[in-house]
């Protein structure tokens, strides 16, 4: 599938858009390739654009005092990632966003986005709907820290995104989860 059938496909479940329509939203995006280990974001860098994901990982994440990471999300294919709260608030990253594995990208730039919601209805309500997933997965997630055990957690994230196990190294879904490794391997091991 090109990345204008996905892209289309993905907008599709949510709105429907003339084929103008989509042709001239499809153009504000740009293609950007990153390899494995690449980071699309660093904390303090200016942002100003969010991805969405063709092919491949990324991963959201920040390093704390002690150094150890936290995981905010992973992004597989058609999911999007940035540093949202830089992005709509015009500040600097704090969080980081890199490549877990090779991944293809969409690059959308938030003056492109505004544009495109000024000029096409439709477009806007598409990025509010994702907005509103988002912060229902988040909230979801966050409930799950709070109330859940390491073991369920990792059997709903399992349950939830099968695929995320062979695509993503053990210690990141270990930090995703906010458990060690051998944690991690002893839930694998005993399910």
């Amino acid at each position: 599938m090109t990345p204008y059938e996905m892209l289309r496909q993905h907008i599709h479940k949510t709105i429907q858009l003339s084929d103008e329509q989509f042709d001239y939203f499809f153009s504000f995006f740009q293609p950007v390739s990153f390899k494995k280990g690449e980071q699309l974001i660093h904390v303090g860098d200016e942002v100003d654009c969010e991805y969405f994901v063709l092919s491949g990982c990324l991963k959201t994440f920040f390093v704390n005092d002690e150094q150890k990471m936290h995981i905010l999300q992973f992004a597989m294919r058609t999911w999007w990632a940035s540093d949202y709260k830089a992005l709509y608030n015009n500040e600097r990253a704090t969080v980081n966003v890199d490549c877990v594995a090779d991944a293809e990208t969409l690059c959308l730039h938030s003056e492109e986005r505004e544009k495109a919601c000024k000029e096409i209805r439709e477009i806007e309500t598409f990025l509010r709907w994702r907005s509103n997933k988002g912060y229902i997965s988040l909230q979801k997630r966050i409930l799950s820290l709070l109330n859940n055990d390491a073991r369920s957690r990792y059997e709903e994230l399992m349950h939830q995104y099968p695929e995320l196990y062979n695509l993503v190294p053990k210690h990141l879904i270990a930090a995703y989860l906010g458990v060690s490794r051998e944690t991690l391997s002893r839930l694998y091991h005993s399910k």
